[in-house]
């Protein structure tokens, strides 16, 4: 058994893979008392590439640091399978999940473990995500950010507690960490929501759908400031097709996440009171911008009409199994 493990989630990452190694070697471990009995691991999970990135791990392999570095194939295309792979397959008591696209600051792997001992009762918990820009974002893009996302705080913040507890605010899933076996415990082993699939968009929310089942069996779930991780955002994810798939597939996973908290007696009355809400905001939408939108706003404007559809969509799907 490892202190902790990271999980690299990769899909036709290759060319992205060689500087998250690099930086995921140069961590600085000086913090951690005694680092050397330090025990971690670093595990590159395959989500069905064709860009081989298997080659890449046998190469960094060879002049690795004091910890074991393994590549493991998890052929079914989805977000969600290849964070059960990478769970099932990690040695660690921490995980800490990174995509192929997140680079850790030097500190990130010994904060994150710091902040692990410290709260037992944590079953995972987040940090702070700065953007590297391949191109501009647009106009008003920070109304957006936290959904691409571009986490910037610096208070500590308990997402069971006080009023977030009544909420479905948990951290995204780019560089969370998580108690393993709570995970495996509490998590469904195969989620409703699939994440992305290839270059699909449309079971966005995975990650959110195992966080509020964490949050339902009574773990707690935290945000870290003194974690940071640097998100690459390529030139395409401004593009207007991009952003419109991506805010549809975020949308049409409200339904799941919002009900998971409810009781089924409970669901037919939350479904309205939610579609009622998402309704208000979607008239108010079109009073404060009109009918010619940005990009932004267009973005915006597809979140909340997707939402408002999400539970017919939600029930299409059931149907149609």
């Amino acid at each position: 058994m490892a202190d902790f493990s990271v999980a690299i989630r990769t899909y036709n990452g290759a060319k992205r893979l060689p500087k998250i190694l690099a930086a995921l070697k140069a961590q600085s471990l000086a913090d951690i008392s005694k680092p050397d009995a330090f025990e971690w691991e670093v595990l590159v999970v395959d989500n069905n590439s064709t860009d081989n990135p298997q080659a890449i791990i046998e190469q960094y392999g060879q002049g690795w640091p004091n910890c074991s570095l393994r590549y493991v194939l998890e052929p079914q295309q989805g977000a969600s399978f290849a964070r059960r792979r990478a769970l099932l397959e990690a040695k660690g008591t921490w995980v800490g999940f990174l995509d192929d696209d997140n680079i850790p600051q030097a500190h990130w792997l010994a904060e994150a473990y710091h902040f692990g001992q410290a709260h037992p009762q944590a079953a995972a918990f987040g940090g702070q995500i700065h953007a590297h820009y391949e191109s501009p974002p647009p106009a008003h893009f920070e109304r957006i950010a936290s959904f691409m996302p571009v986490i910037e705080r610096d208070e500590v913040i308990c997402f069971t507690c006080g009023w977030r507890a009544m909420s479905n605010l948990v951290p995204p899933g780019a560089g969370l960490v998580v108690q393993r076996q709570a995970w495996l415990t509490h998590v469904p082993e195969v989620l409703t929501l699939k994440g992305p699939v290839g270059a699909s968009l449309s079971q966005k929310g995975e990650d959110t759908e195992a966080l509020l089942h964490l949050k339902k069996a009574g773990w707690e779930i935290w945000f870290n400031p003194k974690m940071h991780i640097y998100h690459q955002i390529a030139r395409h994810r401004f593009e207007l097709d991009y952003l419109r798939r991506f805010f549809e597939g975020v949308g049409l996973s409200r339904y799941t996440t919002r009900m998971i908290g409810c009781a089924p007696w409970q669901r037919p009355a939350m479904t309205l009171l939610f579609m009622a809400s998402d309704i208000r905001k979607l008239l108010h939408h079109v009073l404060t911008h009109g009918i010619c939108l940005d990009l932004v706003a267009t973005c915006e404007r597809q979140l909340i009409v997707s939402s408002l559809w999400s539970p017919f969509y939600t029930w299409k799907q059931w149907l149609c199994r």
